[in-house]
């Protein structure tokens, strides 16, 4: 089943499908050791190419997912915002239903200017609106700052008791500790919207 890929935008964002002209770039920040610092390693340029497949794969299955970030008149790629639903088991997910996450991975030169609290904002919006979504919620390693302080920006609350070790981590993996953000919406539908 395929689905329209909506392009979004905000003051600043176009939150974008894919193109062939991203894969570089894309490659080239996945290979950059500061933003895959919360990570297991650093993408080859093969692993990158083979992520944004998938990305794109899901976005056409989905309709939504996670959407090339372009800054007209200043970079037609800087990285990822969107939506993205967990492929692994974890306490925080409802029996029966599947959770959608906010997130974000951006080239460093793009980092501290606001881009992904304004385009996750943007994401939640279309998640909440559009999509009908009673709840998201975000994650990342305990040690990630700078990720949690965009969660706190954008209203995310989290309680210590949701914290989890990923699954997809080996025990005693510098990374396995994560934190667990959510947010509810303000008037929750009766569907969740997740295909």
């Amino acid at each position: 089943m395929s689905a329209s890929v909506p392009t979004l935008g905000t003051e600043r964002l176009i939150l974008r499908p894919w193109r062939d002209s991203d894969l570089a770039p894309f490659a080239a920040l996945n290979g950059d050791p500061e933003v895959m610092a919360h990570f297991p390693k650093p993408l080859t340029a093969a692993e990158s190419d083979a992520m944004a497949g998938r990305i794109q794969a899901t976005l056409a299955e989905r309709g939504f997912g996670w959407w090339a970030a372009e800054v007209p008149g200043v970079a037609s790629f800087i990285g990822f915002i969107g939506l993205s639903v967990p492929d692994f088991g974890a306490h925080f997910l409802p029996p029966g239903r599947r959770v959608v996450e906010v997130g974000w991975r951006l080239a460093r030169p793009y980092w501290s200017c606001g881009y992904a609290t304004e385009g996750a904002r943007e994401a939640l919006r279309f998640g909440f609106e559009e999509l009908g979504l009673p709840e998201i919620v975000a994650f990342t390693t305990t040690t990630n700052a700078r990720s949690q302080a965009v969660m706190r920006r954008l209203g995310m609350t989290r309680d210590p008791a949701d914290d989890f070790d990923h699954p997809k981590l080996p025990p005693g993996h510098r990374l396995q500790r994560h934190v667990l953000y959510r947010l509810r919406a303000a008037n929750p539908s009766a569907h969740d919207g997740v295909r």
